[in-house]
């Protein structure tokens, strides 16, 4: 057993240990980076409705996208598709040499207590509207996981695909590059299908934003 199994394996029963002392409303999630579309090794708890064999979500792609550049991400909040406001943090996991290779993940369901804050804001009449809250995807297929990220650069250029020039197809799939999309190993023909193009097509523009050094 290498050192990374080694390290996941460990932290199986630790996911449960957190998930058992914080409560139902707590999901703890192991996730091995070396194989993003079933990156899910151990869960513990059901916010996100995912189960082991699932695959990461946009703000794994974006981690692993960075490397081992990448830091920590503590205390962020996102609301998934079936509406839940959900406190997340995402703990890296090296090894010896400093190499990341997966990920701790803390998710809870703090539903409730955003509705409670609304609450007790409109009485208090202190006008605590929230900032809105990204949509994140979670789910078993990353398949859905990568619309959605596909689908976010649609909404942001409000135009559809047919109308893009070829310059902000190029600025697509930097974007979708830089936030790990091309790390699924089944996403360029994922990504050519959405926007209608060809999969050559869409392995040249890959081939030319890396040419021009993205990131």
């Amino acid at each position: 057993m290498s050192e990374q199994d080694a390290i996941l394996d460990a932290l199986a029963p630790v996911a449960g240990g957190i998930a058992a002392t914080l409560g139902s409303f707590c999901e703890v999630v192991v996730h091995d980076f070396r194989r993003p579309e079933k990156s899910v090794v151990a869960i513990a708890g059901s916010v996100t409705d995912r189960s082991v064999g699932g695959s990461m979500s946009e703000i794994g792609m974006g981690l692993l996208a960075r490397g081992d550049d990448a830091e920590d991400e503590l205390n962020y909040v996102t609301r998934t598709a079936s509406g839940k406001l959900v406190k997340s943090s995402t703990m890296l996991l090296r090894d010896s040499g400093g190499s990341v290779f997966g990920a701790l993940c803390v998710n809870l369901d703090v539903t409730a207590l955003g509705q409670l804050r609304t609450l007790v804001g409109e009485l208090a009449d202190v006008g605590t509207a929230a900032a809105e809250t990204p949509t994140t995807t979670f789910g078993d297929n990353v398949d859905a996981v990568v619309d959605a990220i596909v689908d976010d650069h649609q909404l942001r250029l409000n135009k559809p695909w047919a109308a893009l020039s070829r310059e902000e197809r190029l600025d697509l799939f930097r974007s979708l590059h830089a936030r790990g999309v091309f790390a699924v190993r089944r996403a360029v023909p994922l990504v050519a299908a959405r926007i209608g193009i060809s999969r050559a097509s869409a392995y040249n523009y890959l081939a030319e934003i890396r040419d021009q050094g993205a990131s």
